[in-house]
């Protein structure tokens, strides 16, 4: 899933209008980042339907993992703020792209690399909240 959208995501950075690529960056990531969850069993309505302990096991997992993507319903705040976390790449891609071929590759690379780095950020710490509460 992660290697598909950013794929994408580096297909969008070559198109030279301006916020195309961070709004179609923001578009998958509000699809991905619950698709995630939903592999995991961490979305809203998964964690609603387990007992009392293991919801909290979930939600302190998820805190010491220091993730607010888990278990909760994912809005586009959240999103734009998981990606200011890689904001300076972002701001790169923005101006490279106007560089001719080299540019282009650039921003692209950057592109693909931000979407892999959020993405697989976000599996990691799924990860590690179902194994910690599934240990316990």
């Amino acid at each position: 899933m992660v290697r598909r959208r950013a794929a994408t995501s580096g297909g969008m950075s070559l198109i030279p209008i301006p916020g195309v690529d961070i709004a179609g960056d923001v578009g998958m990531l509000l699809q991905l980042i619950p698709a995630i969850n939903r592999k995991f069993g961490l979305t809203p309505e998964q964690i609603d339907e387990l007992d009392t302990r293991h919801q909290v096991m979930i939600y302190a997992m998820a805190k010491k993992v220091g993730t607010d993507l888990v278990g909760r319903a994912i809005t586009q705040q959240m999103v734009l703020a998981a990606l200011k976390k890689v904001g300076g790449r972002m701001a790169t891609r923005q101006v490279l792209k106007y560089i001719p071929f080299a540019g282009q590759a650039a921003a692209l690379a950057l592109s693909v690399a931000a979407m892999m780095y959020l993405g697989n950020a976000h599996v990691d710490a799924c990860f590690e909240v179902a194994r910690g509460a599934t240990i316990k």
